[in-house]
């Protein structure tokens, strides 16, 4: 009966030593996941309120243009080439900066 007593009193620390790689998952998932898309969407927010008149940009729906106006209500004019045609998009639709050197 002795022996049983000594496995009763060990049990409560074992469970707790059970936890802990499902603590360790949410520790890895943490680092490889949610803290790089924290960084990424603070990075991608910097851009868009950075935006200026003049700034070439790419929209998430790929259409490459110039702005030539940013109204008050969150939205962007933008000056297509070839013909010069003027659409209006959202600023949140914004996914990029065009680079000098992916103009060419």
């Amino acid at each position: 009966m002795v022996p049983n007593l000594i496995l009763q009193a060990s049990a409560p620390g074992g469970s707790l030593l059970g936890f802990l790689p499902i603590i360790l998952i949410f520790g890895i998932f943490y680092f490889l996941l949610f803290l790089p898309m924290q960084r990424q969407k603070k990075k991608q927010q910097a851009m868009l309120s950075s935006l200026q008149n003049g700034n070439t940009v790419l929209t998430s729906g790929g259409i490459v243009g110039t702005i030539i106006s940013i109204g008050d209500d969150e939205t962007l004019v933008l000056r297509v080439k070839p013909d010069n045609i003027k659409l209006q998009v959202a600023r949140s639709a914004v996914s990029n900066l065009v680079t000098g050197d992916a103009k060419k």
